[in-house]
């Protein structure tokens, strides 16, 4: 990707994605998301602002070229529901937005072609 941004990743979201990845086949998005995790700067969820996107967060991000806003949340894939808006982590969608702070942008490969992603608002979920 031609635009990588620094990226933050909760250790314990880490643990859950890596885990994911061990039980799917071997894809351009399962590696495109353990290349993400081995990037990012990892530190245990408390210490991760509000304005990034974790697991399960709610997102409001915005295509670049098309000026289009979304809200879409990012879930695990037996979690996902793209008429619901919720958005698996083994999507290229999801892959790109994890770890992503507002304002952010990502240049990142889409079932359409080269995109840019710009994330506009983060809501974390409840913590338990």
């Amino acid at each position: 990707m031609s635009s990588s941004p620094p990226i933050l990743v909760a250790a314990e979201d880490r643990v859950l994605l890596l885990q994911l990845i061990e039980q799917q086949p071997t894809t351009e998005v399962t590696e495109l998301l353990d290349a993400e995790l081995e990037r990012a700067r990892v530190v245990p969820r408390r210490d991760v602002p509000a304005d990034v996107v974790v697991m399960n967060s709610e997102i409001e991000y915005e295509d670049s070229a098309t000026g289009q806003r979304r809200r879409v949340q990012l879930v695990v894939p037996a979690d996902a529901d793209t008429s619901a808006g919720r958005v698996s982590v083994l999507a290229p969608l999801g892959c790109a937005l994890l770890g992503l702070q507002v304002g952010q942008e990502i240049d990142w490969r889409m079932p359409g072609g080269l995109r840019r992603l710009r994330v506009i608002t983060v809501k974390r979920p409840a913590e338990p």
